[in-house]
């Protein structure tokens, strides 16, 4: 087979690389492009552990190929810190403590942020069925419910 050239934008910055057609966009973020945020889980969309946007829209990355991803705008976790600041959702994952081993972490955030650009003004219900695409083992759901509200309330503030 041979490669395919890509030109898309991912958090932000163009990028340009070279997959095969059947490379997943999870495998050539981690293994091209060196980011390794995003988590393989399950490899079948099941867990959310890859979450990523593309075009705004919430993605496992393990379902779409890297080739789709020409022309389009990529979003990992790697783009949600600006520089040193961390975004409003990482602070209050760490205030909440609504992380454990890490694994699903990314995913969560990426998708809650995808949940709060959507709706500023989530309710627990609906926080709750936006993350039901994301599984974690460790931490119980609540605490990562909380730290969204309490994130969507200080935006909402601020």
């Amino acid at each position: 087979m041979s490669q395919i050239h890509v030109s898309t934008t991912i958090n932000g910055d163009p990028a340009e690389f070279l997959c095969e057609p059947d490379e997943t966009l999870l495998d050539v973020l981690r293994d091209r492009l060196g980011l390794t945020g995003s988590k393989e889980g399950c490899g079948s969309g099941d867990c959310g552990a890859c979450s990523v946007t593309v075009d705004d829209r919430l993605v496992c990355s393990c379902l779409m190929l890297g080739a789709e991803a020409d022309g389009r705008d990529i979003g990992t976790i790697e783009g949600l810190a600006e520089g040193e600041h961390l975004h409003p959702l990482q602070r209050k994952f760490l205030d909440h403590a609504a992380l454990q081993c890490g694994v699903c972490t990314p995913g969560f955030l990426v998708a809650a942020k995808a949940l709060l650009d959507h709706n500023p003004d989530p309710s627990e219900t609906e926080v709750r069925y936006w993350l039901a695409g994301n599984l974690c083992r460790c931490t119980g759901y609540d605490k990562i419910v909380r730290a969204v509200l309490d994130t969507a309330a200080e935006m909402k503030g601020a």
